[in-house]
């Protein structure tokens, strides 16, 4: 393939581990040192680095949860001055404030190691082209895929997102043999063309797929290969990790971990390690970030690890689907969406109440979401167009706090049913099959 890191990809477990360990007891003490507010979290605790001296030990280090990066916006976790970093991207966060993550040099080649390891795992090498549905700019996922496609040697047509009549020219024009998207869009791009005529089998050279960033299934994969004829990979990957970490190899079997770059535990509801293959909580450490590092971070998904060892010969552990959440957090069309942030909209608008539902359907597999909130009664107006102009601002408020197209419908005062207990906020009727 031409690029392939052949002793650590296959290295034993037991000498990955050893591997682990030293680098978590190096990332403990360079947070002790340099982060103030994990030294007075490890001093609470009553550890120093000195106590880790093993996995079992390293489990008592305290937690670190997405709630920090809304504590600590926007880069009070940094452990490196700005005039160390190359980069910086911006995410949507928990209520409308945005993960900001710094990154040195080192960091970005670590990064694109990651990806250029996986897209080799499944095939691709300096022969292919891709082409790149993820957006570029502060969202992680365009750049990430483009820099770990280079690290290979492939050729990368950084088109972006979206004007799905270029998209579908080039797929015909140039020899692009690979596309990394959100699975919805690239059903998307397979309905313009079987109506248009285009085989994609036939009519153009790609063969392979990224697909990440929302949730899917494997039956949809299954039907998203059928449909066009590529071999589609799950990606999986986040901000505050690096953005877009692991990818699936050849064998399709769950997204390899590189144990020399990322900690992973899978922990039940009461924090205990799960056995290998049994789901949970995913916990996450960073293990050689330099400027933003993550120690025992919650990331909030709900998935399993296995050390079996893979098919394909690589001994790293590999992760299962993404099953769920451990927050309200939502996935939609790719954009992290909490609730949260809904709430903050509708409280800036004195014509709305504090009753709302979120409804999502997938219709041809791609996400819609729409929010139905409660008029206030001394706001009710039989003026069409005052109730329009509402739901207007509203739309467009929510659209510039998420990032996506929300549609808004209002109700009477009274329509949405009420709980006794905690309020259900969201009917969610997508499916993944």
């Amino acid at each position: 393939m031409g690029y392939r890191n052949e002793e650590i990809e296959t290295m034993p477990r037991e000498e990955l581990q050893r591997m682990q360990l030293s680098l978590l007891q190096r990332q403990v003490r360079t947070m002790y040192d340099a982060s103030a507010v994990f030294r007075g979290r490890m001093d609470e605790a009553g550890l120093t680095p000195d106590d880790i001296t093993g996995f079992e030990e390293f489990r008592k280090v305290p937690f670190m949860s997405k709630a920090d990066l809304r504590d600590f916006y926007p880069d009070h976790l940094f452990v490196k001055p700005y005039e160390e970093l190359v980069r910086v991207h911006v995410s949507s966060g928990t209520t409308g404030l945005a993960t900001v993550v710094g990154y040195t040099k080192k960091d970005l080649e670590d990064w694109s190691e990651c990806l250029a390891r996986g897209m080799v795992s499944f095939g691709m090498s300096d022969k292919d082209m891709l082409q790149n549905f993820h957006g570029y700019g502060l969202f992680t996922g365009g750049l990430g895929v483009h820099y770990g496609a280079e690290r290979i040697g492939a050729t990368v047509l950084p088109i972006g997102t979206g004007n799905t009549d270029r998209q579908i020219r080039m797929m015909l024009d140039l020899p692009v043999t690979a596309v990394a998207g959100t699975p919805s869009y690239m059903f998307h791009i397979a309905d313009v063309c079987e109506s248009r005529g285009i085989d994609m089998r036939r009519d153009t050279k790609v063969r392979l797929a990224i697909a990440g960033g929302e949730p899917w299934s494997d039956s949809m994969r299954r039907k998203l290969q059928d449909r066009t004829g590529m071999r589609v990979h799950n990606c999986y990957g986040a901000s505050e990790l690096y953005g877009p970490c692991f990818l699936e190899c050849r064998e399709q079997c769950g997204a390899h971990v590189w144990a020399d770059y990322c900690y992973m535990e899978i922990l039940d509801r009461d924090g205990n390690p799960c056995a290998d293959g049994e789901e949970g909580e995913m916990v996450v450490t960073m293990l050689q970030k330099e400027a933003f590092p993550l120690i025992r971070y919650r990331i909030g998904d709900v998935t399993s690890l296995t050390w079996e060892r893979c098919a394909c010969g690589r001994t790293h552990p590999r992760m299962g689907r993404i099953t769920g959440r451990a927050d309200d957090m939502l996935i939609v069309r790719g954009v992290n969406v909490f609730p949260s942030q809904i709430e903050s909209v509708i409280g800036e608008f004195a014509f709305l109440s504090p009753f709302y539902h979120i409804t999502l359907t997938n219709e041809d597999y791609m996400d819609e979401m729409v929010v139905s909130i409660e008029v206030e009664e001394r706001h009710l107006t039989d003026d069409m167009i005052r109730m329009a102009e509402m739901k207007r601002q509203v739309e467009d408020r929510l659209k510039s706090v998420l990032n996506i197209k929300t549609a808004v419908k209002l109700e009477l005062p009274g329509a949405l049913a009420r709980y006794e207990g905690k309020a259900q906020h969201v009917t969610d009727n997508r499916s993944y099959e």
